[in-house]
């Protein structure tokens, strides 16, 4: 279900954190929706329970997910946090594209990247 890179650079705390994240804002999680235990899930993972919990915290900060003392972590009801994030990537988006742009790179070029990152391929 969740998806992780062990030889990248990035801690596995913030990949979890993103593909929890990228899950929700994609539908394949519902709202309300209970979340492995802490536990549970950092067994799975074969990864330190305190690296989910510190994901787990993260995404409670940002309102992605909501604990329940003695019942556990669910996917927030309230996915308002999501669509601010959608917001803010659409921003940086942007700001690419212009420097981008900026660099010479024509439109095409730029649209042929983006359909070929969703399709599976590094250009």
């Amino acid at each position: 279900m969740f998806v992780l890179n062990y030889k990248s650079g990035q801690p596995i705390y913030e990949q979890l954190y993103q593909s929890i994240t990228r899950l929700a804002a994609l539908g394949a999680m519902e709202q309300n929706e209970q979340l492995p235990s802490v536990r549970a899930l950092a067994q799975e993972l074969g990864v330190n329970p305190n690296t989910v919990q510190k994901a787990y915290r993260m995404l409670e900060h940002d309102g992605i997910i909501v604990s329940v003392p003695g019942k556990g972590s669910f996917l927030s009801g309230d996915l308002s946090s999501l669509q601010k994030q959608k917001l803010f990537a659409l921003e940086e988006f942007d700001l690419a594209v212009k420097k981008a742009a900026e660099r010479g790179l024509a439109q095409d070029e730029l649209l042929a990247h983006v359909s070929a990152y969703f399709q599976g391929r590094d250009s």
